[in-house]
């Protein structure tokens, strides 16, 4: 699929920010922002308890270009400016199968070389993004980072369990001299029915259906009742049973 924007390209996408009042205590943050269902949800959490410096989304050479789409749509919609860093790093190591072009990711399939994970595990993918984001957020002035990783519905990887953050958080708050950073996981012992209930409440439910995008393959061609997707790769069957369970848990 091709990309009318340059992979090199550094993009500021402004929104129509809200000036921050003088007497607004509230700390200053950003938000990494995929353009799936997570992150979008963790972008409404932290606009709600911040003042949102901005989002910052990741192009690592990823199969497909839509979730860059739909993290500028999600950015938009929040008011909020949107900077998108290309990193090249990831696609000239290929250890994943998010980065073959050609490659399908099943629903059993395992990582080639790491036979406990599956296939789409890129390795190093979350340290590096978190640790570019406190880089932006130090830069901007922020002291909070926020990340959609979660380890209650998710596919194993272990970038994104709570002690994984906690202790990249030490290290970046050390390494950086940065001690007032802190890393906020708010999605991280939710289930993915529990956030769809999340937005359903905030009046945000159609935002993540109709802008948001987590299947591997990149189907965008048909809108489910839970979203876009192929509806078999490992990304859709989490979305679909979160939101099975989120339909049977309002019809209860």
């Amino acid at each position: 699929m091709g990309d009318p924007l340059q992979p090199t390209e550094r993009v500021w996408l402004h929104a129509g920010v809200r000036s921050r009042a003088p007497t607004d205590p509230k700390p200053k943050g950003m938000v990494v922002l995929s353009g799936g269902q997570d992150s979008a949800v963790t972008a409404l959490i932290a606009r709600n308890e911040c003042e949102l410096l901005g989002a910052i989304h990741f192009e690592y050479g990823q199969r497909h270009c839509i979730e860059k789409y739909c993290a500028i749509d999600v950015a938009m919609h929040l008011g909020i400016p949107l900077f998108l860093l290309p990193i090249n790093t990831f696609t000239q190591l290929g250890d994943s199968a998010l980065l073959w072009e050609q490659a399908h990711v099943p629903i059993a399939a395992q990582h080639h070389r790491l036979k406990h994970l599956p296939a789409s595990f890129v390795p190093g993918r979350n340290l590096i993004f978190l640790t570019f984001a406190a880089a932006l957020l130090q830069k901007q002035g922020g002291e909070l980072l926020y990340t959609g990783v979660c380890q209650t519905d998710y596919s194993g990887y272990p970038d994104c369990r709570q002690e994984t953050v906690t202790t990249l958080e030490l290290a970046l708050r050390q390494g950086m001299d940065f001690p007032e950073l802190q890393v906020r996981t708010p999605l991280m012992h939710l289930s993915k029915a529990q956030t769809f209930q999340l937005v359903e409440d905030a009046g945000e439910l159609r935002l993540i259906l109709e802008h948001t995008h987590t299947c591997y393959e990149g189907v965008r061609d048909k809108l489910h009742a839970w979203g876009y997707g192929c509806g078999v790769c490992p990304a859709c069957v989490l979305r679909i049973k979160g939101w099975d369970e989120y339909q049977q848990q309002r019809a209860a």
